[in-house]
């Protein structure tokens, strides 16, 4: 694994002081995954490049530096955690609706010292009525539709910051179906980004949504609406 991380972090512009964090986080995970299901991944290089490289490749690091960043839906801490190891500057909050996954990011939270992590236990959609656009930027590695996703993450965004979704490629349908409730919820498609993630031939994708105007109040609904229902 550290050799991995040896070459693929340089390939992201991120230096190697690094590794010993996110060698311990990833050990810490897959302790864990043996008594809880956090990750299908267990081999060490492919939590390597396929979590941590995949993680870091979410945008330029810089890019997050100063902000006030929140990841809905961390699930183990992705991307969240990594992002977090190597922007120390930035202030992370990470938000999942499972306990037990969030007690086990205050674990990690305090092992590595992380100050700049903020570990939550909610649902989005109340997190965001009284959190609105509180946040420089909202990441998401979640596995939603990317109108359902937008409904959770766009309130939560300051006017001026960014809803940055973790796709696959292939998403175009998803996204160009997604256009409308991007709209009413305050953002615009900014961008599409295809990256190759560092020592892998696999390709992702994220999607830059700039939040243009504010949500209006009535949003997020609640869930069950936003699911049966999708703006």
């Amino acid at each position: 694994m550290k050799q991995i991380l040896s070459i693929g972090l340089p390939a992201l512009g991120v230096g190697d002081t690094c590794i010993p964090d996110l060698e311990k986080f990833v050990d810490m995970l897959l302790e864990r995954n043996q008594v809880m299901n956090l990750t299908a991944i267990t081999e060490p290089d492919q939590v390597a490049r396929l979590h941590l490289l995949d993680s870091l490749s979410l945008l330029p690091v810089e890019a997050f530096a100063g902000k006030a960043v929140i990841d809905v839906g961390t699930g183990a801490g992705f991307p969240g955690i990594p992002l977090a190891i190597v922007q120390q500057d930035a202030d992370f909050t990470l938000l999942d609706s499972l306990g037990k996954r969030i007690r086990f990011l205050d674990e990690v939270r305090e092992a590595l010292g992380l100050g700049n992590v903020t570990c939550v236990h909610g649902r989005a959609e109340e997190f965001a009525q009284a959190h609105r656009e509180q946040f420089d930027l909202a990441v998401s590695r979640a596995v939603a539709n990317l109108a359902v996703l937008s409904e959770l993450c766009l309130p939560l965004v300051k006017v001026g910051g960014a809803f940055l979704a973790m796709k696959s490629t292939g998403c175009e349908a998803e996204t160009e179906g997604a256009q409308t409730a991007i709209r009413r919820l305050g953002g615009t498609l900014e961008r599409v980004v295809d990256y190759t993630i560092p020592t892998t031939d696999v390709t992702h994708r994220v999607l830059v949504i700039r939040k243009t105007a504010p949500t209006a109040k009535k949003y997020p609904r609640p869930f069950a609406q936003i699911k049966k229902q999708p703006l």
